[in-house]
């Protein structure tokens, strides 16, 4: 069809490029006579050639075939399946280079999606509002990262599936559903992999079966190990595709033996045909139904499917900052949204007058007030539902705002919680993140409807990957008045 235009490249097609930058996916973007190509492995600054293996209409993707010129920022990923798994992306990237293309990854999202003016960045964007552009630019801080940033993960969920020597549990070869068998990870704390050995060997010899996901057959779907750093408790959750397990005081008998410092042995039941983890019902088969964990003084019981942070090191960070932000003198009312088992809640409840969380799973909210109770906090409350629903209800009972935290899913802000935190106008906002793209969004849709973004703080949670967490404060247009 005359007019289209015609691509330079096909599949198959060998080509050289210059490596200009990386993907949200940590893919290195090139350019082959004005087409972009994304290149798996290749980092910034790096002449590749590559073979074209797809095309699209704006760009196609390469597997790299030679390094012509590497990086100065390149290294030898120590992780013996780096090139096989997908569960990091960045091991081949120098750590306190990935600290800085952490915090490029939120600057340009947050200039490019949220057209959002970022100190030391050009900002040249058509339709930008004249109002926002007349105020002090963002201070994107530099990322916060990890003096050691390995064997941080204290929770493992390892997919289980059979191979040529029967039941083998690892982790999902990249681009595909294909388990395969793994001993170690680099990011998971030394006590999940023992743990995780010890179940498998355990299942192996009472010959457990392991699901078949193509025929929908067979037993064991997970094993999900918690490890709480600060109490050494472990948690052992057996995902099964059904309710009765054979053997099972046996396998359960193999486990204590093996794992002496196992406090709880859970089984979930998720017979769906589906990629997500976990069923709906959840049984204890031993010990209690919780195992305990601290993060900066405040103690968590944490559930087989409760929500919380896999890095403690960095989360206790991360809160830190939030309540930096949060401004607290001892005297403001908080909401917290999207409050999970009360984490954030519990850290603000220190230091503010009255805090109020809302979370939508039921499970969570009774988790967070467990969690209240435990640490003796009593100037919380808690309600399940959407955020959108209940914060107007708590402001006709006279619950008025001085911050509200959120805390979303990667999809970012419900739009309805958007336009009620703009009816409630609370002196700050702050907004905590683990997608610098909904995060620029929603920032823009906060500054159009009176805030002002004021600084981000980038905080590494999860070295050697694509992801990055963040933290924001807003404040409202007319505050000082």
């Amino acid at each position: 069809m005359s007019g289209e235009r015609v691509l330079p490249v096909v599949v198959g097609q060998i080509v050289e490029s210059e490596i200009i930058g990386l993907t949200h996916e940590g893919e290195g973007v090139g350019r082959y006579e004005g087409y972009t190509l994304f290149v798996h492995g290749a980092l910034p600054g790096e002449r590749v050639r590559a073979e074209v293996v797809s095309v699209g209409k704006s760009f196609g993707k390469a597997r790299m075939k030679e390094m012509l010129q590497p990086s100065p920022e390149r290294r030898a990923a120590p992780c013996p399946i780096y090139d096989s798994c997908g569960g990091c992306q960045l091991q081949h990237l120098d750590y306190p280079a990935q600290l800085h293309w952490k915090r490029r990854h939120v600057v340009d999202n947050l200039v490019r999606v949220g057209r959002l003016p970022v100190e030391g960045e050009k900002f040249e964007i058509a339709g930008f509002s004249g109002r926002s552009s007349e105020r002090a630019p963002i201070i994107v801080h530099e990322t916060i990262g990890m003096a050691d940033p390995w064997r941080y993960r204290n929770k493992a969920q390892v997919p289980i599936g059979r191979g040529e020597a029967g039941l083998i549990g690892g982790f999902f070869e990249e681009g595909s559903h294909d388990i395969v068998d793994m001993e170690a990870c680099l990011i998971q704390q030394e006590e999940n992999e023992a743990t995780v050995r010890a179940v498998k060997e355990a299942a192996r010899e009472l010959g457990i079966t392991a699901y078949d996901r193509v025929a929908a057959r067979g037993l064991l779907r997970h094993v999900v190990v918690r490890h709480a750093a600060t109490t050494g408790q472990r948690m052992v959750v057996l995902v099964t595709n059904g309710r009765d397990i054979p053997h099972q005081d046996e396998l359960v008998g193999l486990i204590r033996q093996r794992v002496p410092q196992v406090a709880s042995i859970v089984q979930n039941v998720n017979t769906f045909r589906t990629p997500v983890v976990f069923g709906e019902h959840t049984r204890t088969l031993w010990g209690e139904d919780v195992i305990y964990d601290e993060i900066g003084g405040v103690r968590f019981a944490i559930s087989a499917r409760s929500f919380f942070q896999v890095n403690p090191e960095q989360t206790e960070r991360l809160y830190q900052k939030a309540v930096e932000y949060a401004g607290l003198t001892g005297e403001e009312t908080v909401v917290d949204a999207y409050c999970g088992i009360g984490t954030i809640t519990l850290f603000l409840a220190r230091h503010a007058r009255r805090v109020y969380g809302v979370e939508i799973v039921p499970e969570a909210i009774d988790d967070a007030r467990r969690n209240a109770l435990i640490n003796g906090i009593g100037n919380v409350e808690f309600a399940v539902g959407r955020a959108e629903v209940v914060l107007p209800r708590w402001q006709r009972e006279g619950v008025s705002p001085d911050v509200i935290v959120v805390d979303p899913p990667r999809k970012g802000c419900d739009s309805a919680l958007i336009a009620t935190m703009l009816e409630l106008r609370p002196a700050r906002i702050v907004y905590v993140s683990c997608n610098p793209s909904t995060l620029a969004r929603d920032l823009r849709l906060l500054e159009d409807g009176g805030y002002r973004t004021v600084e981000v703080q980038p905080v590494d949670m999860f070295p050697h990957t694509s992801h990055v967490e963040c933290v924001g404060l807003l404040e409202r247009n007319g505050t000082e008045d």
